[in-house]
């Protein structure tokens, strides 16, 4: 079995502060390749435009349309229906965990997050699925 390599993330975050560490933490330490997206109407957008993302890596509370209604459309596109999905929160709880994984998710990362340990964590969530 050939395992899947993990390159395209579609990286949806609306604080712009948290968006730049992550995506120097992601492609200059992790050397992944990703589309950062502000909000779920972004991604949306971004997969109907022909990105194809090999992981979804999803900010939970964002406006108008928070992490989990994110997905529900991204899962809604032939694209993105089956592809891992990863929610970044500040809200770890264990019935909150319970809720995302109940969504599909293969794993939680807490905010605040090490941006030198991110890349790290993205690919051994992405590892127990490929």
């Amino acid at each position: 079995m050939s395992e899947k390599m993990l390159t395209n993330i579609l990286y949806v975050e609306d604080d712009l502060d948290i968006q730049a560490v992550a995506q120097i933490a992601l492609e200059v330490v992790g050397g992944l390749s990703l589309k950062t997206c502000s909000s779920g109407a972004e991604a949306l957008a971004a997969i109907n435009s022909g990105f194809v993302p090999d992981l979804l890596l999803l900010d939970v509370m964002m406006p108008n349309m928070d992490g989990p209604t994110t997905l529900a459309g991204l899962r809604n596109l032939a694209t993105t229906a089956t592809t891992p999905v990863i929610f970044m929160t500040a809200k770890v709880q264990s019935s909150e965990l319970d809720f995302y994984t109940s969504l599909g998710a293969i794993g939680v990362i807490a905010k605040p997050f090490d941006p030198m340990e991110l890349s790290s964590q993205v690919r051994a969530l992405w590892n127990k699925v490929s």
